[in-house]
């Protein structure tokens, strides 16, 4: 990193380092949760829920190559070994054994939740201290906000179609 760039951050480095690398592990544990529901799901309104799964991996992953390029750029080193991710990892992963679309829905719904919660306190971290990592989470939850109301929006709409044919 270059001097400048790292006088302008007003708070521990390294400290942001690990806290990025474990938001790293998320990203990259979240991609595979998404990845893998999307090939394994079953149920009502499937092809609407891989959709949305798959796009929500695709972004995951955007959002795993934003957090190594600042990490980098900070002068840190990002997880190397994918074995570290589960060491590293703030809202785990939850290996998704019930293939079913709600449960898939269910449980991405709650990493998401989590996801906001962490960017949410990199932000407060950040804000004012280290503009560049700042605007970056702050993107970042926005993406997982949205996620969020995805996920929730086609679990309204199975629950609705569940009450109209009962």
């Amino acid at each position: 990193m270059g001097t400048r760039g790292r006088e302008i951050i007003g708070l521990d480095v390294d400290e942001l380092v690990d806290l990025l690398n474990k938001a790293l592990a998320d990203e990259w544990l979240a991609y595979y949760q998404y990845w893998i529901g999307a090939k394994v799901a079953e149920g009502p309104m499937r092809g609407e829920v891989v959709s949305e799964l798959e796009l929500h991996a695709t972004e995951e992953l955007g959002h795993a190559l934003l957090l190594v390029e600042r990490i980098i750029q900070l002068g840190g080193t990002p997880i190397l070994n994918p074995k570290d991710w589960h060491n590293q990892t703030n809202c785990g992963y939850e290996v998704p054994e019930d293939a079913y679309v709600e449960a898939l829905l269910e449980q991405n719904i709650k990493g998401e939740q989590c996801a906001i919660s962490v960017y949410q306190k990199l932000s407060e971290l950040t804000a004012l201290k280290d503009p560049i990592s700042y605007n970056m989470v702050v993107g970042i939850m926005a993406d997982e906000v949205e996620h969020e109301e995805d996920l929730q929006a086609l679990q309204e709409d199975i629950n609705l179609m569940k009450k109209r044919h009962a």
